[in-house]
């Protein structure tokens, strides 16, 4: 390798694209191109970026497999930015174990990263977890270790486990002071307000109020039956019943808890469960059934008591029960909590993140883009949506799976 693709490298590594496009911007041999691609995602311009890295891909010979391995490696990571969480994960695979049975295996953890990363924002923390369970941080240069480390604390965020989530978020910036790359000192230092902002709030009969993080993890731990919006679940210590497919049971659930030790009249519920603003005996007929099957869900953890003018929740084990909800609550929250992240996505990428249609995605967008909610750039297979953070408030948290139920 010549000694302008080395310094080229270099710059790359330390964080100064405008340096490395200096010295190969007009070069057009594959390592050239790869590097240049490099440079582009790190100035934003990852249309660009993509382009070049596939080009460079295609031209390095098929006797240059790390190379080819490497370009892919960065493609996905670019495509990661861009939230094409479609792109073909088995790639990245491939590339990786190419990386690992040629030793290189910096770019291989590298590639594990990734595809943890992706996992992590479609809500599959075992695969997320197993992609970095067996990396040793402490063999990995400063900048990996710190996105490595960044990785942990997104798995111990959705899990709940606030202290381990610390105690990474702190190795992050150790190893991004390290690294000397501003971006990803600021990428770390915004991960970390996470922890010390709401991430839910608590609702009871009386009174309601915002909760941090290690709070809602003392919450769920503690002895309360806990009906839990943030999940959709109903929860009493280690025992928990999930109602995420069953919406009417659990807007019935919800009823009862916000009014325990109360109880809530046949017509509220109706009103509530099934949305009718005129209630006659079909209704009634209709709620009997779903009280029926709430029951039988909840056996473990509650009865749920007819009463002269409606029904009421009464706690098996607890003496009291509390709603967990999420900070904002919105027809289409799902979809502003993915994009108050900051970054733009694409309706087919949200599809895939939200475990839900496309076209179901595209109407919540447009419903939101009249509201001027969210805004879009772009046209085609190349749009993208994008919203401004909510200030003062986690966005993690405000995921259907970010915080898994079991």
């Amino acid at each position: 390798m010549d000694s302008l693709i080395t310094a080229a490298a270099r710059a790359l590594a330390a964080g100064d694209p405008l340096g490395a496009l200096k010295r190969v911007a007009l070069r057009d041999d594959p390592p050239a191109l790869a590097l240049r691609g490099i440079a582009m995602a790190q100035l934003g311009d990852l249309i660009r970026a993509k382009e070049l890295l596939r080009r460079a891909a295609r031209a390095f010979s098929p006797r240059e497999a790390v190379a080819r391995a490497r370009c892919i490696v960065a493609e996905a990571e670019v495509a990661l930015a861009y939230r094409d969480l479609g792109w073909p994960a088995k790639a990245l695979d491939t590339a990786r174990v190419t990386l690992e049975q040629h030793g290189d295996h910096v770019n291989a953890a590298h590639a594990r990263c990734l595809a943890a990363r992706r996992f992590l924002l479609i809500g599959h923390l075992d695969q997320a977890e197993r992609m970095v369970a067996d990396l040793d941080p402490t063999l990995l240069p400063p900048a990996l270790r710190a996105v490595h480390e960044l990785v942990v604390a997104g798995i111990a965020i959705r899990r709940l486990q606030t202290n381990a989530a610390r105690a990474a978020l702190s190795r992050a910036h150790s190893a991004a002071r390290l690294s000397d790359i501003p971006a990803l000192t600021a990428e770390v230092e915004s991960a970390s307000r996470v922890l010390n902002t709401p991430a839910a709030r608590l609702i009871t009969k009386n009174h309601e109020q915002s909760l941090l993080l290690e709070q809602v993890e003392a919450l769920l731990a503690s002895p309360a039956l806990v009906v839990d919006a943030c999940r959709y679940a109903v929860r009493n210590g280690g025992t928990i019943v999930s109602l995420a497919t069953r919406p009417v049971l659990f807007a019935l659930a919800r009823a009862l808890g916000e009014a325990w030790p109360g109880d809530v009249p046949r017509d509220a519920l109706v009103a509530r469960a099934f949305g009718s603003r005129f209630v006659d005996e079909s209704h009634r007929a209709r709620l009997r059934v779903e009280i029926g099957r709430l029951r039988k869900l909840l056996r473990k953890l509650a009865d749920v008591n007819a009463t002269p003018r409606g029904f009421a929740l009464v706690p098996r084990c607890s003496n009291e029960v509390l709603i967990l909800a999420r900070p904002l609550e919105d027809e289409h929250g799902a979809v502003l909590a993915f994009l108050a992240d900051g970054e733009a996505w694409s309706s087919s990428a949200l599809a895939l993140a939200l475990g839900t249609s496309q076209r179901s995605v595209q109407r919540a967008l447009d419903t939101l883009a009249e509201a001027g909610k969210v805004q879009s750039f772009g046209r085609a297979r190349a749009r993208r949506w994008i919203t401004p953070p909510v200030p003062g408030f986690t966005t993690t948290l405000l995921l259907p799976a970010a915080l898994p139920i079991e």
